[in-house]
């Protein structure tokens, strides 16, 4: 493998947040990065999400800067039921977040490389654990070699799949998301609502915009609606406002609609010259919020593991570190999805009655444990 005498090379599979993000951390300790995006256009889509403390500190390593964008706020600070009723207020103990639109993220990171390393069009067909990646654009093959392969190619990674194992499992979780045009409904105080087998989260963003979700209990994976907004007003319509204004405001082309998958504990990140980032190595549900955060602590963590300029040393490291830190994450996010999934009146009743009984000290240790993370430092 490449040495840092000479520019390390990596190819990256992948442009989303920790793709992208990667190929920040690399270009900060000095290596050569080529980012391969399958698309035709290098773009995020998606809607809200939050950055927790963690997350903010690795983007602190980074040196980025995305408080221009964000709105600090408390994530599972107020709770409620379907029909209003306030079951917790936020507390000065909550641990606060950035509320972000993932395409200001996306943005962000993108800035902070040269376009010269970015390549649309370029859809990965084969990747070798040797560090040779064959890739399609414009109808031909080429086939590319660098020092190390990042395989940040999301939940249904090819690079997974082919030299891991591991497809996505259906959690009977689906999820419809979507942003209110700026100033429709607004204000809004964040809030998260449960029903019975139900949760509807509601976010203010800057521009005074609006995220929400509506997460609910699904019999099949890739089940269509004619109408994903009709769907959504469907079964929250009669709940407390803002969620059924939010839902109609929100333009229907813009709902977006998603079935909730992970992947089981894979035994190692790293084959020979190929590592897996971000949801390609631990796709976990997103009742943690900590999706975008963990690929961007990965992104972190690799380019400090790998700063010595020992890669075959800094891949064991990064692999031991981050399985450690993620795979209890990923299990905890799994649990929650139980709790939550479950429809029964009594399940319901104890959910409800902890988030109003819950001291604020244990609340903040129950909803925030992963946040309580530093960061490694990056050389100049």
């Amino acid at each position: 493998m490449g040495t840092r005498e000479e520019t390390s090379t990596a190819l990256i599979i992948g442009a989303g947040i920790g793709g992208l993000a990667a190929a920040v951390g690399l270009r900060r300790i000095g290596w050569s990065v080529t980012v391969l995006e399958r698309a035709p256009i290098i773009a995020e889509v998606g809607a809200g999400l939050t950055l927790w403390p963690n997350a903010e500190r690795a983007l602190d390593v980074l040196e980025l800067d995305v408080g221009p964008r964000t709105i600090p706020t408390i994530s599972r600070g107020n709770v409620r039921t379907p029909s209003g009723r306030w079951l917790r207020h936020s507390h000065p103990e909550d641990v606060g977040v950035l509320a972000i639109h993932r395409a200001d993220l996306h943005d962000v990171l993108r800035k902070e490389l040269p376009e010269a390393a970015l390549h649309t069009d370029a859809e990965v067909v084969s990747v070798s654990p040797k560090g040779a990646v064959v890739c399609r654009s414009a109808g031909e093959e080429h086939e590319l070699s660098a020092d190390l392969v990042i395989a940040a190619d999301g939940v249904n990674s090819i690079t997974r799949r082919s030299l891991w194992s591991g497809d996505p499992v259906f959690q009977h979780r689906t999820v419809w998301r979507g942003v209110t045009p700026s100033g429709s409904v607004w204000p809004v105080q964040e809030s998260l609502t449960l029903g019975r087998g139900v949760q509807v989260g509601v976010l203010p963003l800057p521009d005074e915009r609006v995220y929400w979700f509506v997460m609910v209990n699904g019999d099949r994976p890739n089940q269509l609606y004619a109408d994903d907004r009709r769907e959504v007003l469907n079964r929250v319509g009669d709940w407390h406002h803002p969620i059924p204004a939010l839902i109609a405001t929100t333009p229907e082309d813009q709902v977006l609609h998603n079935d909730i998958v992970d992947i089981d504990p894979l035994p190692t990140f790293v084959n020979d010259r190929v590592v897996l980032l971000g949801d390609a190595a631990h796709a976990m549900p997103p009742d943690l919020g900590q999706g975008a955060c963990q690929a961007i602590e990965d992104a972190v963590v690799l380019a400090a593991c790998l700063a010595s300029g020992d890669v075959s040393d800094g891949l064991k490291r990064y692999d031991e570190q981050r399985r450690a830190r993620v795979q209890p994450m990923a299990e905890a996010a799994r649990a929650s999805v139980r709790r939550t999934s479950n429809t029964s009146w009594l399940a319901h009743f104890a959910v409800s009655v902890a988030a109003r009984l819950i001291p604020p000290a244990a609340w903040r240790k129950a909803t925030a444990q992963w946040s309580d993370w530093t960061p490694p430092t990056l050389p100049n």
